[in-house]
Parts: structure tokens; C-alpha cells; sequence
């Protein structure tokens, strides 16, 4: 059976508190555009929260580009992402022209992002069996 790309509702980080213990957990992984803050869930799923302040871009209309842009990014690649509560914080203004480079950032942040937690559940692993 083929894997559904639906973007479902089980799948957003909506409430204060979720995206604050994301944030008190203070792993993160940066780029040049975007900033990764991360955490481990239990939910066989990963979640996404975005944060495009008003300081990186004034204009509503390119607040919600990034945030229309990066959801799409995820919902494409959700299948390939560890079980995690994910944060995606926008550094830097980005629009249309920088789309390829975007996606090449979100790309290896994703991969970093599997590699940590993979890492991190090989060192859980070895704390339970000493």
C-alpha cells in the first residue's frame, strides 16, 4: 500500500505548551534560512510546528509563503522523518527565487535530523542494558 502525502491534522503542533517543551528540550539543528528544534515523541509519527516571526518578514503575505512553502516540504517528506515534535524556525527571509536552495537546506536538515535521533536511541539502547 502506498503511503498517503496528507497533511493530517495529528500531524501539526498547534498548542503553547507543545511547542514550549520543543523549546525547553534545546536540541537544535541550524542552517543558513531555517532552524531546526527538535524532540523525540512516542507518536510513531513526526509532528511539525512553524515560527515565521514578524521580524524576519513584515509582510503577511510573505510570512505565509514560507510557512505554505515549508509545510509542503514537509508533507512530501514526512514519511522519511524520524518520530519527532519538530519546529521549523525561519532565520532568514526567503521567496520564490530561493525555493531550490530551501528545499536543499530542508533536505539535509532532515537527514541530520534522522542521524541524531538515531543516535540518540543507540546510546538510550545501551543505558538500559548495562
Amino acid at each position: 500500500m502506498m503511503p498517503s502525502y496528507r497533511l493530517l491534522k495529528e500531524a501539526k503542533l498547534i498548542k503553547t505548551d507543545e511547542f514550549s517543551s520543543v523549546f525547553n528540550f534545546r536540541k537544535r539543528i541550524a542552517t543558513e534560512y531555517l532552524a531546526l528544534h527538535y524532540q523525540a515523541n512516542q507518536l510513531q509519527r513526526p509532528r511539525l510546528g512553524l515560527v515565521v516571526g514578524k521580524k524576519t518578514a513584515k509582510l503577511a503575505v510573505s510570512r505565509n509563503y514560507m510557512r505554505r512553502v515549508l509545510r509542503e516540504l514537509f508533507r512530501l517528506q514526512q514519511h522519511e522523518i524520524s518520530a519527532a515534535d519538530i519546529i521549523l524556525r525561519v532565520q532568514k527571509k526567503f521567496d520564490k527565487r530561493d525555493f531550490q536552495l530551501i528545499k536543499l537546506e530542508f533536505n539535509a536538515l532532515v537527514v541530520k535530523l534522522n542521524q541524531r535521533l538515531a543516535r540518540a536511541e543507540i546510546n538510550q539502547d545501551k543505558g538500559h542494558e548495562a
